[in-house]
C-alpha cells in the first residue's frame, strides 16, 4: 500500500472515533525516515488509547501492520509507526508542551560550514 493511501486509512481511523485537531504533515522532502507525519489530540487517556487502537486496527485490516507502537500503557502519548506514517496521538497538554507540528513544519537549518 502506498504511503498517501495509508495516510488517508489512518485519517478515516481518527475520524471514526472523533479525534481532535487533526493534522498530517508531509514530512517526505525533510526525512528520509517517513513520509507523512499525523497528529491527532484525544480527550482523555481512554480516548487516546481508543484512537490508537482504531488506526492500528485499520491498518490492519489494509495489509500495514505497525513496526512499532509505543505508550500505551500511560496513554498521554500513543506513537504508532507503520514506516512511511508515523502517527502520533496525545493529550491536548502533550500536544501543546511538545509542538511536533511546528518542529516538522519549520524549514531545515542551513548547513553549517567547517572550520579550516
Amino acid at each position: 500500500m502506498e504511503a498517501v493511501q495509508l495516510k488517508d486509512v489512518v485519517l478515516e481511523a481518527l475520524d471514526d472515533l472523533k479525534g481532535m485537531q487533526v493534522v498530517s504533515l508531509d514530512v517526505s522532502e525533510l526525512t528520509d525516515v517517513m513520509d507523512y507525519l499525523v497528529v491527532a489530540s484525544g480527550t482523555s487517556n481512554r480516548h487516546v488509547k481508543s484512537l490508537a487502537n482504531n488506526v492500528m486496527d485499520a491498518g490492519k485490516a489494509a495489509g500495514c501492520r505497525p513496526i512499532g507502537v509505543e505508550g500505551q500503557d500511560g496513554s498521554e502519548w500513543v506513537l504508532v509507526d507503520f514506516g512511511d506514517v508515523v502517527v502520533h496521538v496525545m493529550l491536548p497538554a502533550t500536544r501543546e508542551f511538545y509542538d511536533l507540528e511546528r518542529l516538522w513544519s519549520a524549514p531545515p537549518a542551513p548547513p553549517v560550514a567547517a572550520e579550516e
